[in-house]
């Protein structure tokens, strides 16, 4: 995960404590040595954890399930004591939650709940927006929670390329929702969250890659992501990937279009994070939308055993033997972001 080193001390002085260290030490020390013996090793538990709120969303993004409204598993909302359960227990080991994998989280009305009790455990909070939400009232309960970092969606300078992907959307919210954050932060005198704008760059808006930049330091945000952008069908070519090639996760040939990243049979997440759907399942990774290979559930078992359950087990034993054969991982392509402040 790529943050400017003010986020970086931020996260440091806030989630430290010997517990943490000591666990994200037993982490990669049995990553590595997973690596070396091609067998599944896991002396720890998660650094971080993603949380689904929901899976429900305001737009109709055509490459996003929550958008295409195309789930094959159940749509709904995060319960608090869902979240709170997961903290309980994991606080104490880890230190980062992201309150996003579908879905835009604020249209779960006890979200910001959930983000002030993270914080009372002193965990590193995160999330991702559409900023259609971002009224002056929510700005100002924003703050005051303590989320530590927002991302906002913002894919053109102008509505006829925003509106291209953000299906439903209005840029005039996003850029109203941002600077409605940016005076409430202002009043608060408070430094987060830190708020990074991030533009995943498709075939119709590469042209204004210059204009977002321009824009993000007229609005005065923190950070401006560029983005490249996943493609669900992207085999024989789409209009969504762009021409330039340092900002396309995929490549022509002959045969049409492949991924450009090598599948190797190793994968830093399977170690150190997980995601927890918004009804309580566990799946391997944000690449798992769908929720297809769930390795267990927190309203059956707690946590701890889901992490180091034989499902588990068998899945990391599978990445380390052959990637190429797990779905979710064929469209991986981790490591293709592109952050620029």
């Amino acid at each position: 995960m790529n943050k400017n080193k003010a986020d970086i001390l931020n996260l440091l002085s806030k989630n430290f404590t010997l517990l943490r260290s000591f666990n994200a030490i037993k982490v990669i020390s049995s990553y590595y040595v997973s690596k070396i013996l091609k067998k599944s090793i896991q002396w720890g538990k998660p650094i971080s954890i993603s949380i689904e709120p929901t899976t429900s969303c305001n737009l109709r993004c055509p490459q996003c399930p929550s958008g295409l409204r195309s789930f094959s598993r159940p749509t709904g909302m995060l319960d608090l004591n869902i979240f709170e359960t997961a903290v309980n227990e994991l606080h104490k080991t880890t230190g980062y939650i992201t309150l996003y994998f579908q879905g835009e989280p604020y249209l779960n009305t006890r979200f910001l709940e959930m983000v002030g009790y993270a914080n009372t455990h002193k965990i590193y909070t995160a999330t991702s927006t559409n900023a259609h939400y971002l009224t002056k009232e929510n700005a100002e309960k924003t703050v005051k929670s303590g989320l530590d970092r927002l991302i906002i969606s913002i894919d053109g300078t102008s509505q006829e390329t925003y509106g291209k992907y953000r299906i439903g959307g209005t840029l005039e919210k996003v850029l109203e929702g941002t600077k409605n954050l940016i005076e409430a932060k202002k009043n608060a005198k408070s430094k987060t969250p830190h708020i990074i704008w991030q533009f995943i760059v498709f075939g119709h808006n590469e042209h204004q890659l210059t204009d977002v930049k321009v824009l993000a330091k007229e609005y005065q945000v923190d950070e401006l992501a560029i983005k490249s952008a996943q493609i669900y069908d992207y085999e024989s070519g789409s209009k969504l990937i762009p021409t330039t090639s340092n900002f396309s996760r995929y490549e022509q040939n002959k045969d049409g279009f492949t991924i450009k990243n090598k599948l190797l049979n190793h994968c830093w997440r399977l170690w150190n994070s997980c995601v927890i759907t918004w009804d309580g399942k566990v799946v391997p990774c944000c690449f798992d939308k769908d929720g297809t290979y769930r390795l267990g559930n927190l309203a059956d078992n707690n946590f701890s055993d889901i992490w180091h359950s034989e499902a588990y087990k068998s899945f990391r034993t599978q990445i380390l033997k052959g990637r190429q054969y797990i779905e979710i991982c064929k469209n991986c392509s981790e490591g293709t972001s592109i952050w620029q402040n």
